[in-house]
């Protein structure tokens, strides 16, 4: 028997560095290790009820734009949106997966020192620079941006279980 399995779900990769390229974990800066980041976090994703929409959108090609910008903020998401937005920065890249991993799209946004300080604990990713459709969103446990940090982000949006 044939099953079909088009879920989308997704993962998403924070990254937080020092103004010296350490990376942070849990507040220590680590630049007695061989590591280049102060925090690190692999968390689960929301796929928003939008977001759904729009990649069916997007396989119908109706006309919405196509996802370009990623979100922080200091709230919690709702479903269309941050809670409490910090910034909203241009996608760094959009890529699709290869090989086996054809179904992944890969998401990278980066705030480079001065931009989204604060203690983040939501993302999203946005069709528009300053409204749009939220495809995807995130909560987590607060990762307090210094001002001399810099934060990159990578989230995979995987479509199907193959």
């Amino acid at each position: 028997m044939l099953k079909d399995s088009l879920g989308i779900k997704g993962s998403i990769s924070i990254q937080l560095f020092s103004e010296i390229g350490h990376l942070q974990i849990e507040g220590y800066d680590l630049s007695a290790e061989i590591l280049d980041c102060l925090d690190s976090r692999l968390l689960l994703n929301t796929v928003t009820a939008l977001g759904d929409a729009h990649v069916a959108d997007q396989l119908s090609d109706q006309g919405n734009t196509a996802m370009s910008h990623m979100a922080v903020g200091a709230g919690t998401p709702s479903t269309t949106a941050l809670g409490s937005e910090t910034d909203r920065n241009a996608l760094d890249s959009t890529t699709q997966g290869t090989v086996g991993d054809d179904n992944d799209v890969i998401y990278v946004c980066t705030w480079a020192a001065g931009d989204a300080t604060a203690a983040l604990t939501e993302a999203g990713i946005f069709n528009d620079a300053s409204a749009g459709t939220m495809f995807v969103s995130a909560s987590f446990a607060a990762i307090n941006k210094g001002a001399n940090d810099s934060l990159v982000i990578t989230w995979t949006v995987t479509f199907g279980g193959t």
